[in-house]
């Protein structure tokens, strides 16, 4: 199998009350690519300015990630987000954007990346996601991110996009805004009906749920004692759940490939947020992902004792 995401490749200035890091490499494709390529082989499509160095490079392809088509624009710069976190780190403020090369961003895929088996349209303009779906093959299995802006502004393009592809992660509020629908499993389903099989609802500190046609799975984010920076914790989580799907597929991935999947983004992205960026990630071992999917089943299995409640 192989697995192609196409997003954004950026630099970010980040504060949180743990400290800030004036220039951290970030981006979703680039977060997606650290998670994903501890499964299987990934193809990376952006686009970077001539400051985005060697070194980046060599970080984006981490573990043998293919960052061929990833573009360099000579004299350009690279796509820049600074924002800051308070004490609630599930909020943030957006201090600058700097689209930079990235305002002008045509996905154009190479024969390898056009052939994967699997693909994450991270998130970026709708229409150009659905210029991705139209260079791709025939995958097994498609994901897809998107925000609020693209909700509000491209809502057409957007939900076309929902109807083409296998499975929608968004974060709760982006469900809810998409659907007007306030329980996040009725939205969910309401998603579903657009046809997707699966929803994936993100929830920040507080976990993911993933809800199908008929199933609800949910898992709280492990817990830590410290947290020094999110951003990028949601493409990490995709990188995680999309990579293990990748890992085992055949066909169309079984209730119980999804429930794993969940337990390997939500340990990925538990070791994200440890760190600055994709300082953590990087050193990453897959023993210890694994130790920590250990752990989360652990903290998250019970035995039923029937209580003696009192007939009424």
């Amino acid at each position: 199998m192989s697995i192609t995401v196409v997003g954004s490749v950026a630099f970010d200035a980040v504060k949180t009350p743990f400290g800030e890091r004036k220039r951290m490499l970030g981006g979703a494709a680039t977060y997606f690519a650290l998670a994903a390529s501890f499964f299987d082989e990934v193809h990376v499509v952006g686009r970077v300015g001539e400051d985005f160095g060697a070194e980046d490079m060599a970080v984006v392809a981490t573990r043998g990630a293919d960052v061929s088509n990833i573009e360099r624009v000579p004299g350009g710069k690279t796509f820049f987000w600074a924002g800051e976190y308070g004490w609630d780190l599930n909020s943030r403020e957006t201090l600058d954007t700097q689209l930079n090369v990235f305002q002008d961003f045509q996905p154009e895929l190479s024969s390898a990346s056009r052939g994967c088996d699997v693909l994450f349209l991270a998130n970026i303009q709708p229409e150009l996601q659905l210029s991705v779906l139209e260079q791709c093959g025939e995958t097994k299995f498609v994901a897809m991110d998107s925000m609020n802006f693209w909700i509000g502004s491209a809502r057409d393009a957007l939900i076309e996009v929902i109807r083409r592809v296998d499975c929608v992660i968004l974060n709760d509020a982006e469900l809810r805004q998409l659907t007007e629908r306030p329980s996040i499993v009725g939205a969910a389903r309401a998603v579903i009906d657009m046809g997707p099989s699966s929803v994936v609802a993100k929830q920040g500190e507080y976990g993911a749920a993933l809800i199908t046609e008929d199933q609800f799975f949910a898992l709280p984010a492990f817990p830590l004692e410290t947290v020094i920076d999110p951003t990028g914790a949601g493409d990490t989580f995709a990188g995680g759940f999309v990579g293990y799907i990748a890992r085992q597929l055949d066909s169309s991935p079984a209730e119980p490939t999804l429930r794993q999947a969940m337990a390997y983004g939500t340990a990925l992205a538990s070791y994200s947020v440890e760190e600055f960026g994709t300082e953590r990630v990087e050193r990453l071992t897959a023993g210890e992902i694994d130790a920590r999917v250990e752990d989360l089943r652990r903290i998250t299995q019970f035995d039923h004792v029937p209580a003696p409640l009192e007939a009424s």
